[in-house]
């Protein structure tokens, strides 16, 4: 029977989130223990909160709203690589270590997975450098998946990762806890949220293998 790893972050009240972006707010709005007949919530939060998919218009306003991206994009084989914990900026070099060739959908798996779960936000979290992005372009790939909450360096100023995939319609799906499976072959699922037009939408992503 396979392993099934739920790699998707948990959503909190006043949880981790990227500086700038608005805070989680998840708060009783109907109670049953004050009389109410159910227990509802009211939910507060950005649209690339926790474990999130980037669409084009994140950085395109003519690009394609989350609701809109190909799910056959979002499900299917995926290959998951590890870089090592030295590794702050992962290059085109990093990538070339691993055959990646005939594999769409690429999760990269570094030192961030050991520290996703925990507050306060931390700054120098190891990202895609630009080159790197450019190479998994060229390879044909159509997901990129990263275990912190942006796949860009912390505020790089030019957004030449993001921009290099998004561009080309690659999806990218940040906030990735991947701290679960092994480097290896598998098969994913992320769904994010079907908010109509919007850049960036939570998710549920599980692996499969």
């Amino acid at each position: 029977m396979p392993s099934i790893y739920d790699i998707s972050l948990p959503l909190a009240h006043d949880g981790l989130v990227y500086p700038g972006n608005p805070p989680i707010g998840i708060t009783p709005q109907q109670e049953v223990s004050k009389g109410a007949s159910a227990n509802v919530s009211l939910l507060c939060f950005g649209s690339h909160t926790g474990t999130h998919v980037d669409a084009p218009k994140h950085f395109f306003d003519d690009g394609l709203g989350v609701d809109a991206l190909p799910l056959d994009v979002l499900m299917g084989p995926a290959v998951l690589i590890c870089v090592e914990d030295d590794v702050m900026a992962v290059t085109e070099d990093h990538l070339r270590r691993h055959e990646l060739k005939n594999h769409s959908r690429i999760l990269i798996k570094t030192r961030n997975s050991s520290f996703i779960r925990e507050k306060p936000f931390v700054n120098d979290y190891t990202y895609l450098a630009p080159d790197g992005a450019a190479y998994l372009v060229s390879l044909g790939v159509k997901l990129v998946g990263v275990d912190y909450l942006s796949v860009e360096q912390f505020h790089s100023g030019h957004h030449r990762t993001h921009r290099t995939l998004l561009e080309k319609g690659v999806i990218i799906v940040e906030g990735l806890d991947l701290s679960g499976p092994a480097m290896g072959p598998y098969e994913l699922r992320v769904l994010p949220l079907r908010l109509a037009g919007l850049d960036g939408a939570p998710a549920r992503a599980v692996l499969v293998g």
